[in-house]
């Protein structure tokens, strides 16, 4: 099991888990002339550099949006570069990870990888289960609305009676049962949605919209992510400390 590493936060009250929206990473290519998948290897190696400074800042739990039910849709050769990407950075930063005490959680439907990367995810889980540093949950093939029908539909299967469901038993039976529900999420690139994303577990999160793409995003505008949550009353439906 790796030790955990003491944190280094600059907050007073870190959230504990924040979860990203990575967005921006064509755009980011286009703007230099360079393929899509370019712009996709560029942001998977920022991925490494907002992990670890994700982990100095005290975070518990990081979720990345990395491929949704709804990106089988683009073109073959993006999704096959994907799928390859993932693969090369299991290959390329297990080890590290692992050392550094961060635990590997996947989050969503694990079928339709391809054989040898389900494999390589399913034992990154496996090696990494005990480290409790930061535990970074990596959302593939990941829909909001199909967890919830997935959640539903393993109720059905149990014969729970609908007297029975609540809203904390379809928690439990989400792909992110025993994780809490995200405080901020940070979505790039300027765009202004959700895209389906912890449609459950983001009712009362925070959300941060930055124009910065993806790639670009460093550790210095996570910080200004995390002094904006800061700032943020979080009521939960209910009066603010001030009585407001």
């Amino acid at each position: 099991m790796s030790q955990p590493i003491p944190a280094k936060s600059t907050h007073e009250q870190p959230p504990v888990h924040i979860a990203m929206i990575m967005d921006g990473n064509g755009r980011w290519a286009a703007q230099r002339g360079l393929p899509r998948l370019a712009g996709h290897r560029a942001g998977t190696e920022n991925l490494r550099r907002v992990i670890k400074a994700c982990a100095n800042q005290g975070i518990q739990y990081l979720t990345i949006y990395a491929f949704s039910t709804e990106n089988w849709g683009r073109p073959s050769e993006e999704v096959e570069g994907l799928m390859h990407i993932l693969s090369e950075f299991i290959d390329s930063e297990l080890e590290e990870l692992h050392r550094s005490g961060v635990q590997i959680r996947h989050i969503g439907r694990i079928d339709r990888m391809d054989e040898k990367i389900r494999a390589k995810v399913e034992r990154a889980v496996q090696i990494t289960r005990e480290n409790q540093r930061l535990i970074l949950c990596v959302a593939w093939n990941y829909g909001g609305r199909d967890e919830i029908v997935y959640a539903v539909q393993r109720l059905i299967e149990e014969g729970r009676k609908a007297e029975e469901i609540d809203g904390d038993l379809i928690a439990q039976h989400l792909f992110t049962a025993g994780i809490p529900d995200p405080d901020l999420i940070i979505r790039t690139s300027g765009e202004m949605r959700t895209s389906n994303f912890l449609t459950w577990q983001s009712a009362y999160s925070e959300w941060y919209f930055t124009p910065i793409l993806w790639p670009d995003f460093d550790e210095q505008e996570l910080q200004k992510a995390l002094e904006d949550f800061n700032q943020r009353d979080r009521r939960f439906g209910r009066l603010s400390t001030s009585g407001c």
